[in-house]
């Protein structure tokens, strides 16, 4: 049962390091984008991520599994948000939206890759279902922020 609990705590802490660049790669796009629609929109996905660490936070601790505290610029850094630095020299807005939407897909995936582990608790798969929605319906409704050029 102890290998159990440490697979699955390890995959959680996995997702939530991948949370804590998410969530510091949208308020670094916040902080460089002076479209209104747009900066709005990555503060809120910034906010949306902070509190998805801390359910994810919250169910690690549930199982008495150790949190890997920070956020990570390491080898297991999150891949979607290491690239936007690149685009804040050029500050085009279209590209960081893009570089949003790669990450969103990337995101998607990963979470989709945790649920396939078939010895999730109850309470963690549905916490899992409810965040990989609420990306999802995210990735649908910026379709319009694309439009705004």
């Amino acid at each position: 049962m102890s290998t159990y609990t440490e697979e699955v705590g390890a995959k959680l802490n996995d997702l939530l390091e991948k949370t804590y660049d998410a969530e510091k790669g949208f308020k670094k796009a916040a902080e460089n984008i002076d479209h209104a629609a747009l900066k709005s929109y990555f503060n809120n996905k910034a906010q949306e991520r902070y509190n998805f660490g801390h359910e994810l936070k919250s169910e690690i601790k549930a199982y008495n599994q150790d949190v890997d505290k920070g956020g990570s610029l390491t080898g297991k850094a999150h891949r979607a948000w290491m690239d936007v630095k690149s685009l804040f020299s050029s500050d085009n807005e279209e590209s960081m939206l893009e570089e949003a939407i790669r990450g969103e897909k990337a995101a998607i995936d990963e979470y989709q890759d945790v649920l396939n582990e078939t010895s999730l608790p109850s309470s963690t798969k549905s916490i899992l279902v409810t965040q990989k929605n609420t990306i999802e319906n995210g990735l649908s409704n910026i379709k319009t922020l694309e439009d705004l050029r």
